[in-house]
């Protein structure tokens, strides 16, 4: 196989949209180590985003491969969950979102160039384009990045495009995970990945919708379980009909219809629903609402709250900051990817479940800033 590190020897962009290929290129990449993956996709007018394109490469084979035009991916698919085979992404979040919901399972194990790239001093979201540039002086054509990939055919412009994300992937992975080795951090990464191989970070539980609608800090406490009840209905709904929930219900009149809470249509009407949609989901909203009156108290969903940091302890949380911002700049990391603002809140509450308390960060800064705090509390 081709080194990771070699820029100058391209390999031949495959398009593939037919079965025959698609098992041809499975065949020739079957025994790669690893593979650099990149996905096109659109969301707009559906929930679940809509897969149009896969990229895939392991440094000898690259293809572009039109899940539109194939009937079936499962050859691929098995290559891509393949436990000896290393997944190697950039800012891998979305990608993955896909392919939980193809399989209910996600492919690992898994490399992501971009949480790597962070540990190398380039910030927490540098984007792929930005690596190609530092690493290898290319600029990289970004021209097609509004393109509506649903859409075919796909021009050779559009194509080399998709086929330009992968193509210096596999090339940065084998440069980033070497730099990593020179400085011992090879190994901080492994925690990270296998949480974002967690396949519970791309779930959604339709009970939880209610804490993602918009303008909820501005309702009552005793209004939740209303939002909590339409919000559930909602989710479920987009998800049947694969539509966006915003098409359904915005969150405004969603709002509005809970803050009654609304009990006849005139009180539908005034929330600010058409009387297209009254007519067609009112009946049932009324419903549920009613239901969602008789839940106990007991039962009602409450809002988290942090509580108001008192004036110590927003000056403990100043000197943990800066203490943190002293370990980024010795160990040059964006302090960031160590622990937010609110993570330093959250200690300086109490809280020790947190992320700067486990793995690497616990090593590098997390005993540091609890020997800040204990020192504090002397």
């Amino acid at each position: 196989m081709l080194s990771a590190m070699s820029t100058n020897i391209q390999p031949e962009i495959q398009y593939i949209d037919s079965h025959d290929r698609l098992i041809s290129f499975c065949d020739a990449i079957k025994n790669s180590e690893w593979l650099a993956i990149d996905t096109e996709f659109v969301r707009e007018k559906t929930y679940y985003p809509q897969l149009c394109l896969i990229q895939v490469s392991n440094g000898e084979e690259l293809a572009c491969i039109d899940p539109i035009a194939l009937d079936d991916i499962e050859p691929l698919l098995e290559l891509l969950y393949d436990q000896d085979i290393t997944k190697v992404f950039h800012a891998a979040s979305q990608d993955l979102e896909i392919f939980a919901n193809l399989r209910n399972a996600l492919p690992a194990p898994l490399f992501d160039t971009q949480i790597a790239a962070a540990l190398l001093g380039h910030g927490n979201q540098i984007s792929y384009a930005g690596l190609v540039q530092h690493y290898f002086d290319i600029e990289l054509d970004k021209s097609h990045s509004r393109t509506d990939w649903s859409r075919r055919p796909l021009s050779a412009a559009q194509i080399q495009y998709a086929a330009d994300d992968v193509l210096y992937l596999g090339k940065l992975y084998g440069l980033l995970r070497q730099k990593l080795k020179e400085m011992n951090r090879h190994d901080w990464l492994d925690e990270d990945f296998v949480q974002l191989a967690n396949i519970k970070r791309y779930q959604i539980d339709p009970d939880n919708a209610w804490q993602q609608v918009k303008g909820l800090d501005k309702l009552a406490a005793n209004k939740l379980v209303f939002v909590q009840a339409l919000a559930n209905w909602r989710e479920q709904y987009a998800q049947k009909i694969n539509k966006p929930k915003r098409w359904i219900i915005k969150d405004d009149i969603l709002l509005a219809m809970a803050e009654g809470p609304a009990k006849n249509n005139d009180d539908l009407d005034a929330a600010g629903l058409s009387s297209k949609t009254r007519d067609r989901y009112g009946a049932d909203w009324l419903k549920l609402l009613d239901d969602a009156g008789n839940i106990p108290q007991q039962q009602h969903p409450v809002r988290k709250r942090f509580e108001r940091l008192t004036n110590e302890q927003r000056n403990l949380g100043k000197k943990l900051m800066k203490a943190l911002q002293s370990i980024g700049e010795e160990h040059h990391i964006d302090p960031g990817l160590i622990a937010t603002r609110k993570t330093v809140n959250q200690l300086v509450a109490g809280e020790r479940d947190v992320a700067v308390l486990k793995g690497w960060r616990n090593d590098l800064a997390g005993k540091k800033l609890l020997a800040i705090i204990d020192k504090n509390s002397d």
